[in-house]
């Protein structure tokens, strides 16, 4: 199914074979590696192994439960199993004493239901083939559903990813707006502190020039605008992705956060600052809901 999807969801399905009722619930949280855990019947435990072949190439990431639950019916019901020579073993042991004692020792039904090991209940023996048909067909439904459900709600997160990355492409607008009175800045406060301090300034001397180029050069944030740009567009283009992104939009909100940080520190603006805050808490906001995305 195409579209962002999220980690957390729920699915549901039923299947129908030889009067039993086969139902499968799949739940999904987020995780960053793919971790199935499977309840089965006992008898049929040694399907978890397609169960989980199964889930594994439906889903990519995230902790997913999967409960399998077969109403007793048809052939998959508890077999009662009696021990009938033991019984008659109990019968002749009792009539031995009595012979022996000459005293009548009396023995009902209900004695015969607690003597160990006359009745045995357990299960009968379950063909394995049909019932994997059967929780086959409920699986498949209810991983449908859950993939449903992943996927509405990570159609809620593209919106709010859409919204952040709006403010965040603002944030980088007004930094690049301002980024040419860097070095305007730095000058004038230069020739201020000179001035205050009774050095005379000459804008024609080499060395004022040369290390206001110096600071020009350490301060310049083109680049890593630049960079800013590029990571808003992938991460744009992540979001209309059929493929899996979780992992590849958590270290572009990395890089987001690293190239804001740089910003903050070579520029040294109010303004600049101010813009940078509000920047990185969009992608601070970002970079959370990121961990519930496949």
């Amino acid at each position: 199914m195409k579209g962002m999807k999220s980690m957390t969801g729920f699915g549901r399905g039923e299947a129908a074979i030889e009067g039993t009722t086969i139902s499968v619930e799949v739940s999904s949280v987020n995780r960053k590696q793919i971790d199935v855990a499977i309840s089965l019947p006992r008898p049929l435990a040694e399907l978890e192994s397609k169960v989980r072949t199964k889930v594994q190439s439906a889903v990519s990431r995230g902790r997913v439960n999967v409960s399998i639950n077969v109403e007793t019916g048809g052939d998959l019901h508890k077999k009662l199993t009696v021990d009938r020579e033991l019984a008659r073993t109990y019968l002749a042991a009792l009539h031995e004493i009595a012979d022996e004692t000459g005293e009548p020792v009396s023995f009902t039904s209900a004695d015969l239901l607690r003597a160990p090991g006359i009745f045995t209940l357990g299960d009968v023996e379950i063909d394995i083939d049909a019932a994997w048909q059967g929780i086959e067909s409920a699986l498949e439904n209810a991983l449908a559903n859950l993939i449903q459900s992943r996927t509405d709600e990570g159609t809620s997160l593209k919106a709010d990813f859409e919204s952040r990355l709006a403010t965040v492409r603002e944030c980088t607008a007004g930094i690049a707006k301002l980024a040419p009175r860097i070095t305007t800045h730095y000058r004038d406060n230069l020739t201020r502190r000179l001035e205050e301090a009774g050095v005379p300034v000459d804008l024609s001397d080499d060395r004022l020039v040369r290390e206001i180029g110096l600071f020009a050069e350490r301060c310049d944030i083109s680049e890593e605008l630049t960079r800013l740009d590029s990571h808003l567009a992938k991460f744009e283009e992540f979001l209309s992705s059929t493929e899996p992104t979780g992992r590849s939009m958590d270290f572009l909100a990395q890089e987001l956060n690293r190239e804001f940080n740089t910003i903050g520190s070579k520029a040294n603006d109010a303004e600049i600052a101010h813009l940078v805050v509000d920047g990185k808490t969009e992608v601070e906001k970002i970079r959370e809901q990121v961990q519930n995305v496949e």
